[in-house]
């Protein structure tokens, strides 16, 4: 079986390195807010920010959390954002991005994607009210929203711009256009941890700053609490697996460059679709495909040794949580709705062998639509 994604043979490909890592912090004492995080925080600032853009980096427990401190912080910061303001969130992206809206007291607004799942910058501008106050474009699959144009419009009406870049480590441009950005370290991705972890990273001092102290309980310094925050907190062994993972970021996404172009160049089968453009940036976190029948497609590559996965089943105006909390644009969307019927995502990683990525290729091209009922009788 291929594995949609094999974590172990990751985890693997940094031994021993990884090891000597999480042994240095075990025997150094020091757990939390330490030296490992200080240096993630500056090697990571620097790596998607440039040496010179004084960046800042704060590490924090998970994703959720990176963008939701920073919508906190942003409220904490501007006394005119009240209760129910609108942030407009893409409609096809992982609920987190919408749930941290809400959990910071504001209201999510979605707005339809294109055919490549990325925030429509028409839908976007469509959206915008007086009530509006930050846009979050999510760079999903791996790809760059097109924040050329999102940063122009968000800047015409004066919107803050959060990226949520969980899915986009080292893609270029990421962290460079907008106000911020948040990023996810959970294991599967391209940049991922042993465990959970997260981390915000600005050119905005006074966001840094107070993200930090909203993440620390409130305060600026220990039982003085100015604000009302929560513990949100990169631990020591996470940082050092993230120090040692990042050295190889750059490369790895190169490898993930390599199989998506030996997709793209080998897969030929009139019953899945590709991407409708070809991404040159993407570090292809996920690499979609598309099918009438998703799951007599996932079920056929089941059959032939290869595990596959979807992402996302529901937009997010239709997750059962979400019912409720967008207000009355949240209706029909579909781009996003057309997505989370027919997408399926197949493996890819840095460390896919040759022979892997030909099974892949010759498995979906094996693959033929089943014939439904209604197809039957207009054959008869």
């Amino acid at each position: 079986m291929v594995k949609f994604l094999d974590i172990q043979r990751i985890t693997e490909s940094f031994q021993p390195e990884l090891s000597a890592a999480v042994d240095r912090v075990v025997t150094s004492g020091w757990y939390l807010h330490g030296a490992e995080n200080e240096a993630f925080e500056r090697e990571f600032a620097d790596y998607c920010c440039g040496a010179g853009a004084a960046a800042k980096c704060i590490g924090v427990a998970n994703g959720l959390d990176a963008l939701y401190l920073v919508l906190a912080a942003m409220r904490s910061l501007h006394p005119e954002w009240h209760d129910g303001d609108e942030v407009i969130v893409p409609a096809m992206t992982f609920v987190a991005t919408a749930e941290a809206v809400v959990r910071a007291g504001l209201k999510p607004v979605l707005a339809d994607v294109g055919a490549d799942a990325l925030l429509s910058p028409t839908a976007f501008e469509a959206a915008i009210t007086e009530h509006t106050r930050a846009v979050i474009p999510v760079h999903l699959y791996g790809q760059t929203a097109a924040m050329d144009a999102i940063a122009a419009i968000a800047a015409q009406h004066g919107l803050f711009v959060l990226e949520d870049a969980a899915q986009a480590h080292g893609a270029d441009g990421v962290a460079l256009y907008g106000d911020a950005a948040a990023f996810s370290f959970y294991p599967g991705k391209n940049l991922g941890a042993l465990g959970d972890g997260g981390a915000v990273v600005t050119r905005d001092k006074a966001l840094a700053d107070r993200v930090r102290t909203l993440a620390n309980y409130g305060a600026e310094r220990k039982y003085y609490h100015e604000y009302q925050g929560c513990n949100s907190r990169l631990d020591e062994v996470q940082a050092a697996v993230l120090r040692v993972k990042l050295q190889r970021l750059d490369a790895d996404n190169a490898l993930r460059r390599e199989v998506a172009k030996r997709y793209m160049d080998g897969i030929s089968n009139p019953h899945v679709e590709l991407l409708p453009t070809t991404p040159e940036n993407s570090v292809w976190h996920v690499f979609p495909v598309f099918a009438d029948d998703r799951e007599a497609l996932r079920k056929h590559l089941e059959q032939h040794g290869v595990q596959a996965l979807v992402h996302y089943p529901l937009a997010i105006h239709e997750q059962p949580c979400m019912r409720g909390c967008c207000g009355e644009k949240c209706s029909i969307f579909p781009e996003a709705e057309r997505i989370a019927r027919h997408e399926l995502s197949l493996p890819i990683s840095p460390v896919m062998t040759d022979d892997e990525v030909q099974q892949v290729i010759a498995a979906v091209n094996l693959y033929s639509r089943p014939l439904t009922s209604h197809n039957f009788q207009n054959k008869v």
